[in-house]
């Protein structure tokens, strides 16, 4: 049988050389994800730095004179909102339905359209913008923001890979590199992942799991290397809860789905009416309005209204401050609808957050709740008003129960994102994404700019 020894030797020489080739093409398919992913949580801490240092810069001029906020704020929206109309008109907004637009946008005759959603600069635009708004006092959160941010960072390097590289996916690279841009910007792997499935893409999962994976848990990898393990809020406590307590989890999931749908809804029809805003002086002078308008509800009525409400998701939660004024909910649905009318950067995510939570507070008190329960309906409240702006209900779920570790009261929070999701659904069959992703589409398409645009 020592004949068949030279023929196992070429065959087994045959079968190493594919095994290495094999291994080598997955190499270099998974560089591109990897690279995006460890960029991608970088620029994640660093831009939530410079958004709480903003913030924090708003909190110290109004300890000093907030009668500045007058000045201060108008001028801000004004700056904020001319820079993206004049360098980057696309990076308005909250970002997600513009990367929703892009990944619908990838089909060979249209991908080169992309380049106005996603670009090297709506990143710096993007960032300075809504800097400069938040600075000013404006009510908006840096998670939308952060995945547009990450998806574009992620379609550069798609853009840079040789003409020998093995072809990837754009399409792929964008759903991942926006999924990577939300688990690192609330350190919420798993909500990041069920945010591409659910949100992005209705594209079976298992044509790009490793991808999404991979790129989900580098990101977010990186962002702790950087900032440290955290929660995006914290360890609330949740002990002790009665099952009776369900009988106000359906009233809070059918209040923040009204009041969710109400303020997207609301939005959406002064962005309507603006179309008739034709001068850039007009526009001008709608957004110094809507600036001055903050400032006067914040300087006379309750500074809650500034920035992205963070504070109170942290202050309800976590101290003895359980209870809100009544007026609370209006001013952080309010504010949003204020500041993301502006056409300036900025996302919903957070605003939309506190303004669950001022609900959950508000009629906790109302119902006589122990501290426990309250922070039960805190995070219902949370979970519902989200999931009524995104229409994505286990999204919601995922991300409230992972920034805060509470994973034992899984049944009531998702309960309350499905009551929610219903009740939007009765207000209007599409989220308030959809609506601005269509918007976006139909703008691109009807302008049809050139393939050599950057």
């Amino acid at each position: 049988m020592n004949f068949l020894a030279p023929i196992r030797k070429i065959v087994k020489s045959k079968f190493d050389l594919i095994r290495n080739e094999h291994l080598k093409k997955n190499l270099l398919n998974a560089l591109p994800f990897w690279t995006g992913a460890f960029i991608s949580g970088a620029f994640a801490v660093l831009y939530a730095k410079l958004f709480s240092w903003a913030e924090q810069g708003t909190h110290i001029i109004y300890a000093k004179s907030h009668w500045a906020f007058f000045i201060i704020t108008p001028m801000c929206f004004v700056i904020a909102w001319w820079i993206v109309s004049k360098y980057a008109p696309y990076a308005r907004g909250s970002g997600i339905p513009q990367v929703s637009a892009a990944i619908e946008l990838t089909k060979p005759k249209d991908s080169y359209k992309i380049n106005i959603l996603l670009s090297l600069r709506i990143i710096f635009i993007k960032i300075l913008s809504s800097l400069i708004m938040v600075f000013g006092g404006g009510a908006i959160g840096r998670e939308g923001p952060t995945i547009q941010i990450s998806a574009s960072i992620f379609k550069k390097i798609n853009d840079l890979l040789p003409a020998w590289y093995p072809k990837i996916s754009k399409r792929n690279m964008l759903v991942t590199g926006a999924a990577s841009g939300l688990a690192a910007a609330f350190n919420t792997p798993l909500g990041g992942i069920v945010f591409a499935i659910e949100e992005l893409t209705k594209m079976h999962f298992s044509f790009f799991k490793s991808a999404l994976l991979t790129g989900v848990i580098i990101a977010g990898l990186t962002a702790l290397n950087f900032s440290g393990p955290y929660l995006y809020l914290g360890y609330p406590a949740l002990e002790g809860i009665s099952t009776w307590i369900i009988l106000c989890i359906i009233p809070i999931a059918i209040i923040t789905g009204l009041a969710g749908s109400f303020m997207g809804t609301l939005i959406l029809f002064i962005f309507k009416l603006k179309k008739g805003l034709k001068s850039m002086f007009q526009k001008g002078t709608y957004v110094a309005i809507c600036g001055l308008l903050i400032a006067l509800i914040a300087v006379f009525i309750d500074t809650h209204t500034f920035g992205s409400g963070k504070e109170i998701m942290n202050t309800t939660l976590f101290s003895n401050q359980k209870q809100v004024e009544w007026y609370l909910p209006i001013l952080r649905m309010l504010g949003p609808i204020l500041s993301f009318s502006t056409g300036a950067s900025g996302g919903i995510f957070a605003p939309s957050l506190s303004a669950g939570a001022s609900i959950g507070a508000l009629l906790s008190g109302w119902f006589h709740l122990s501290p426990t329960e309250t922070n039960l309906l805190i995070l219902c409240g949370m979970t519902g008003f989200l999931t009524s702006i995104t229409r994505s209900p286990f999204t919601s779920s995922i991300l409230v129960l992972e920034m805060t570790n509470s994973h034992n009261i899984i049944f009531y929070i998702m309960l309350t994102a499905l009551f929610a999701n219903l009740v939007a659904t009765l207000v209007s069959k599409h989220s308030f994404y959809d609506h601005l992703k269509d918007q976006y589409i139909r703008e691109i398409h009807a302008s049809e700019p050139s393939k050599k645009e950057e």
